[in-house]
């Protein structure tokens, strides 16, 4: 009776284990079927005015708490199109931690708007909008404000402007923010941003020239979000357009050569330059786009839309 007693007793043991492994697996399953971070393309556009495609920006949302990189035309709306179409992070009141790759203006001109507009609707932002970003920061930020605000007691417009260098930028329990150097002209300090999060590492280059610091920063990282120009209309627009371009921009097969070094997981193309073709209405097709990098770049590439999510 002992012996059965033992081997019963065994046997509801193992029972208890295995459900216990089964329940711990199948958490971990559903940790990763249900992604801690999504990458939220707010705006994918240029200078140029594409009505489909917004101001450049990008969301990065991680445990439900969103940051935003740069904030181009159209930044708040885009926001709420997201929030509506169910990313409830993106409700424009959650956007407080913001990091701005240059001061171009097809980057900035939405900082009015995000200063502003959710303030003046759904009760408001709870906490000052705090802003990363480069030298001259500081002083744009105060134009604005000044430009603005009518009444100069108005506490409820808080905006707290950090002019960063190169290194971790902000970190809090979601993840942790790197600033590197890229290389767009003489006249502008430009930043890429590293981000890591609990599940992913996500690389954006911001505005630049092929530059080394992006393959440093990405190494295999999950995803890289990065700008190009098709060689297409490249081959299509003025000397001195060209010219501009190479002085600014990555081409599609520099970012075939780039992406090849740097092995991201995911290649995501935004900021589709059409430098010089906008107004002599140069076509810029996304599928020569697309098959100009896939010619010479065999990794998982996609070209970018507002609103996308991955």
């Amino acid at each position: 009776m002992t012996v059965l007693i033992q081997r019963i007793s065994a046997l509801v043991l193992l029972a208890l284990v295995s459900a216990s492994f089964r329940s711990t697996a199948s958490q971990a399953d559903a940790r990763r079927s249900s992604p801690t971070t999504q990458i939220v393309l707010l705006g994918t556009g240029t200078p140029g005015w594409d009505p489909d495609r917004s101001g450049p920006a990008t969301a990065i949302v991680v445990n439900g708490t969103p940051y935003l990189i740069d904030f181009g035309p159209g930044v708040v709306r885009r926001a709420g199109a997201a929030y509506r179409k169910g990313v409830k992070a993106l409700l424009p009141i959650n956007l407080h931690v913001v990091f701005l790759t240059h001061r171009h203006v097809d980057h900035t001109v939405g900082y009015s708007d995000l200063i502003f507009s959710p303030q003046q609707a759904g009760g408001g932002r709870k906490l000052p909008l705090e802003v990363y970003g480069p030298k001259g920061l500081k002083d744009m930020t105060e134009h604005i404000l000044k430009g603005h605000i009518l009444n100069p007691d108005q506490t409820r417009f808080k905006v707290n402007a950090h002019e960063i260098t190169p290194g971790i930028v902000y970190k809090d329990d979601n993840v942790t923010v790197k600033a590197f150097h890229v290389a767009h002209g003489d006249d502008v300090e430009a930043f890429g941003f590293r981000f890591e999060t609990p599940d992913r590492t996500i690389v954006i280059s911001g505005d630049t020239t092929p530059t080394q610091s992006v393959i440093d920063n990405c190494q295999g990282c999950d995803v890289l979000i990065h700008e190009s120009y098709s060689m297409k209309t490249y081959n299509a627009v003025s000397a001195q357009a060209q010219a501009n371009r190479k002085r600014l921009h990555t081409s599609t097969m520099q970012l075939a050569e780039l992406a090849g070094k740097a092995k991201p997981g995911l290649l995501i193309l935004y900021h589709r330059s059409n430098l010089g073709g906008v107004v002599e209405a140069v076509p810029n097709p996304e599928e020569a786009f697309l098959e100009e990098i896939r010619s010479a770049y065999a990794g998982k590439v996609v070209v970018g839309h507002d609103l996308d999510i991955y």
